[in-house]
């Protein structure tokens, strides 16, 4: 890995980083195909097993998992320099543009085309899904092992982790957790101790409505975004609406729904709509607040953890856990398009998805060019005076 790093120069990884956050148009399951494509199959700068690593380890730490493993990529190809490069790369696109559309939606109602693009979007998502689903399914499971049932098992964490996105999203960590210690209960032949984390007491916190007001009510605002969003971006989403609209009234309930159109349509992860609640509540200067206070856990948990990453290979303890926890992870993001499905309205919805499930699985077109089709595609239909 040290020649790697070697090889690639921080202007590569800048430029690399910021087409991704250019191009990563449909949330956590887009920019893991995205990664994966890179770093992968065309610069073959991680193999296989190592990035699904990545994606398990990451998946177990709070925050949003594919900005974490956006930035342990870049650190796995330039170091901390390439970290802290690759991942500012990575969400500057996005932050740009959600803090320029922000200013228009929260001064007049939305426009119409944005709302058409974030709908037909949207209704692309769940084939992204599916399909990062799919690019990640051959490395795993050659890595559970030839035996029946080694494949049983991995059959059986992949169903787990599905079910778990599907019903308590926020509590999918408890699952990943558990199908890796099941793994390592049985390649192990003991009973492996409870896990205890530090971060334990984040959830109880959480519930208590700290007294700040201002930018000190924000910072705890994306404080908790960025520290509790266990099982993906989505899952802030709940969140900040209590906090934004009931707790500290910086925006309606029709105007935070838009927020949230605005983090599915722009490029980037979805946690930047903490961007948008920030401007409501400060302007420019509090969507800054926002996304600086909320991503920052991200890098620090990277930058900690991304020196003893490299001890996940050659221990055979967190070996036989992520056995467990990857199918697991590959489950859950697949399991995550029900919950997107279901949140489909209307009937051009459905008819897209089906296009877009065609075009990526049979046509084998890209990810990029699936979400910018079906967003153009619904500027055209709500246009046409079709509702959304």
């Amino acid at each position: 890995m040290a020649a790697v790093r070697d090889r690639v120069s921080l202007p590569t990884v800048a430029r690399e980083w910021l087409r991704l956050g250019c191009i990563g148009f449909g949330g956590p399951p887009t920019h893991i195909s995205l990664l994966r494509r890179l770093c992968v199959e065309q610069r073959h700068w991680l193999d296989a097993p190592e990035f699904e690593d990545g994606v398990a380890t990451t998946n177990l730490l709070p925050g949003p998992a594919s900005t974490q493993l956006a930035i342990f990529c870049a650190w796995r190809v330039r170091g901390p320099a390439g970290a802290i490069l690759g991942g500012i790369c990575f969400i500057a696109p996005g932050l740009a543009l959600i803090l320029a559309l922000s200013a228009l939606f929260l001064a007049t109602h939305p426009p119409l085309w944005v709302l058409g693009a974030a709908a037909g979007a949207g209704a692309a998502v769940p084939a992204v899904a599916l399909q990062a689903a799919w690019s990640l399914t051959p490395a795993s499971w050659t890595r559970a092992g030839s035996r029946r049932t080694q494949r049983e098992r991995w059959i059986l964490y992949a169903l787990a982790g599905g079910a778990a996105a599907a019903t308590i999203g926020p509590l999918l960590v408890l699952v990943l957790l558990a199908c890796g210690l099941i793994e390592v209960t049985v390649r192990r032949g003991a009973t492996p101790s409870a896990p205890r984390t530090a971060m334990a007491w984040l959830p109880a916190a959480a519930v208590h409505t700290v007294a700040l007001g201002g930018l000190g009510a924000l910072a705890w605002v994306a404080f908790k975004v960025g520290a509790l969003s266990y099982g993906g971006g989505f899952v802030i989403v709940p969140l900040m609406q209590h906090d934004a609209v009931s707790t500290y009234h910086w925006m309606s309930g029709g105007q935070f729904l838009n927020a949230v159109a605005l983090g599915q349509v722009t490029p980037g992860p979805v946690v930047l709509t903490v961007a948008v609640v920030g401007y409501a509540a400060a302007g420019i200067g509090g969507g800054l607040l926002a996304v600086a206070v909320a991503f920052a856990p991200s890098f620090i948990f990277v930058l900690a953890g991304a020196p003893r990453f490299d001890q996940i290979r050659t221990n055979g303890f967190i070996q036989s856990f992520l056995t467990g926890a990857g199918p697991a992870v590959i489950g859950a993001i697949a399991g995550s398009t029900i919950p997107l499905g279901l949140a489909l309205q209307v009937p051009w919805q459905i008819a897209l998805l089906a296009g877009a499930l065609v075009w990526l699985f049979l046509a084998r077109r890209g990810v990029v060019s699936t979400l910018v089709l079906a967003g153009l595609i619904g500027v055209v239909v709500v246009l046409a005076g079709v509702p959304v």
